[in-house]
């Protein structure tokens, strides 16, 4: 075993693994670098073939004193295999506390059946002892959303659309009847302002400008992101960047304009977008962050609450698509006073 590895070896083993997320591509640590991350990657290879592996964050304290770790989506791993987990583990300890650092989050891409179980925290349906031992590990808030709508492409494009609500197909051919249309397009100056007006509106954060514009100068000239947009007479009304990697499409962003919403120009755009993830070789279209909710409190809740994701989950539902939760975020402790202060901290903090 080995834990040397290039940036080619681990793009190729994301690429192509079916625990790979676009998270965990070269490509996102070079993202978060530019906005003041720091980035390495552990992998572990059996005769010269990577075989499990991690790239982890680290955003260094004010004056320097100590850093946070976070692994978003990973460690990409079996966790069936209890000797392999156990040495990627032992080396992530190493790498961590080599950075100084007072815990590293935990954010595992499981999306079958399989779940993790730890001394310290248990899945409601695990079934799976995860092989450490003598470490605090302590379940704590995400940073990525945990529940989500995953919709099959692997369908005739009548088949996804006869297994959409309804309305949502109505929507889509109302769209093409009042004259939207979709296209692909890397006009990012569109993209931002449609971005910053749907913050406003709806009253969500959005990133910066220079961040998308940072997140498409390296993802586009992968093929790994595009950008659409749905107009009408030339005018724009709604945007989304979409990413792929392997048979997996993701949506991340997108915004709209406070002009000719009777349009439903969201719908078509949406629609063209899993149309093109299809074509290019992806077999499902993830709709990314729905509230933490069952699917029986979601569909109780949905007409009522326009509070966190719920409005965003009023429209989603729509495209069909699974119900589909991640495990726990996992927070594992290396120095437990440092981190008693850390969260006493961010918990005291004025979110405006």
């Amino acid at each position: 075993m080995s834990t040397t590895i290039t940036a080619t070896e681990w793009d190729s083993f994301v690429a192509s693994h079916p625990q790979g997320h676009i998270l965990q591509t070269p490509a996102w640590a070079e993202l978060k670098c530019a906005f003041g991350w720091t980035a390495t990657r552990i992998g572990i290879k059996e005769k010269g073939v990577v075989v499990a592996g991690a790239q982890i964050l680290f955003r260094a304290l004010p004056l320097g004193i100590a850093t946070i770790a976070y692994i978003p989506k990973a460690p990409i791993v079996n966790w069936e295999n209890e000797s392999l987990v156990k040495f990627l583990f032992e080396n992530i300890d190493q790498v961590c506390r080599d950075r100084n650092s007072i815990f590293v989050k935990l954010e595992p891409h499981i999306t079958s059946n399989f779940k993790l179980q730890t001394p310290n925290f248990q899945h409601p349906t695990s079934n799976f002892q995860l092989p450490i031992t003598n470490y605090q590990l302590l379940n704590s808030k995400p940073i990525q959303p945990q529940r989500t709508l995953v919709i099959d492409l692997r369908p005739s494009e009548d088949e996804i659309l006869a297994a959409m609500k309804q309305k949502t197909r109505y929507n889509i051919r109302l769209a093409e009847k009042k004259g939207v249309a979709v296209s692909p397009s890397d006009d990012l100056d569109t993209f931002n302002k449609l971005m910053q007006i749907t913050g406003e509106r709806d009253q969500f954060g959005v990133h910066s400008s220079a961040y998308y514009r940072k997140v498409y100068e390296l993802f586009r000239p992968l093929n790994r992101a595009q950008i659409f947009t749905a107009y009408y007479n030339d005018q724009p009304l709604a945007t989304l960047m979409l990413f792929i990697l392997g048979e997996r499409a993701w949506y991340f962003y997108g915004g709209s304009s406070n002009e000719e919403r009777n349009r439903m120009p969201t719908y078509l755009l949406q629609w063209e977008a899993m149309r093109w993830a299809k074509a290019h070789g992806a077999t499902h279209y993830d709709l990314w962050g729905v509230p933490d909710e069952d699917e029986a409190t979601l569909e109780a809740n949905f007409e009522t609450r326009d509070d966190g994701l719920w409005g965003v989950y009023r429209f989603k539902r729509g495209f069909g698509g699974k119900l589909i939760r991640e495990p726990e975020a996992l927070d594992r402790v290396y120095s437990p006073m440092m981190y008693k202060l850390y969260r006493m901290y961010m918990g005291s903090r004025v979110v405006t």
